[in-house]
């Protein structure tokens, strides 16, 4: 009974004791101090593009000299191929429906792989034939963004996780979450993999953001000037929508930026 006592009382002094103080390896709700705030990203505006302002544009990559971009907006979908410096839209493959919505692209492999929004369907197009699909897969999330490294399909699906998917059958590999010192980043949208690194539209806002794919990390943030969303809702009043959109050139080792519905495409080089 001494015994039986005795750890009673213990256990009610380590009770009060955490009432008191919260254990050292206990995080603080929505910070994780472990890792460093995102470092700016510099940048310059280089160039400046036509862009067709019917694009509600949700995927870009530029392929063998020419972009490649998938538009939303259900029945206005479109997956297209365009010339960049004009803003000429040279073929058009209009696949949305009233329960298909167009999302982000990748190219990998003389595959063009095309994600839906609320459908779980993924399109799989031969690169030189864009008119149909030769595949679907199942995809069991929402479809936001997509892009790849040399080995995997790297999806995005409107949270804070980022997928590796196979591409043979699109089943998942691994996972991880997207986070900076203050917590995790929601609403990672659009995506392009360039020299080991993740970049990310954050839907709903003027900010790409760097991601290391090992962690999940943000290692670093682009703030886009507001002012051109401004201009453009001036220009065509409720149509023009968010930043969305990123391409990256291999060659000019420059990105392509645009968003929904905007009237031109900016090439930026990172400082």
């Amino acid at each position: 009974m001494n015994r039986f006592f005795t750890l009673c009382l213990l256990a009610a002094a380590v009770s009060c004791n955490n009432n008191d103080k919260p254990a050292i390896d206990e995080p603080v709700t929505g910070i994780t101090p472990s890792i460093p705030a995102p470092a700016a990203i510099g940048f310059s505006i280089i160039s400046e593009f036509p862009h067709d302002t019917s694009a509600y544009t949700q995927g870009l990559e530029l392929y063998n000299g020419k972009m490649y971009e998938s538009t939303g907006d259900f029945k206005n979908s479109t997956l297209r191929i365009t010339d960049h410096k004009t803003g000429k839209v040279e073929q058009k493959h209009a696949m949305g429906t009233e329960e298909i919505f167009g999302e982000g692209i990748t190219i990998f492999k003389g595959k063009l792989y095309q994600l839906t929004w609320e459908s779980n369907i993924v399109y799989v197009y031969d690169v030189n034939d864009i008119n149909k699909p030769v595949k679907t897969f199942n995809w069991p999330y929402d479809g936001w963004g997509l892009t790849h490294d040399s080995t995997d399909l790297i999806v995005s699906d409107g949270s804070s996780n980022i997928y590796f998917v196979n591409p043979e059958d699109f089943k998942v590999k691994r996972v991880i979450s997207v986070k900076t010192d203050k917590g995790p980043v929601d609403s990672i949208n659009e995506l392009e993999f360039v020299g080991g690194v993740i970049y990310a539209n954050v839907y709903q806002s003027n900010i790409i953001i760097k991601i290391d794919p090992a962690t999940g990390n943000v290692i670093g943030r682009l703030d886009f000037p507001a002012n051109f969303r401004a201009e453009q809702d001036a220009k065509y009043p409720g149509r023009a929508d968010v930043l969305n959109g990123i391409a990256y050139d291999s060659t000019s080792k420059s990105f392509f930026l645009t968003g929904k519905r905007w009237s031109k495409m900016f090439e930026v080089k990172l400082n």
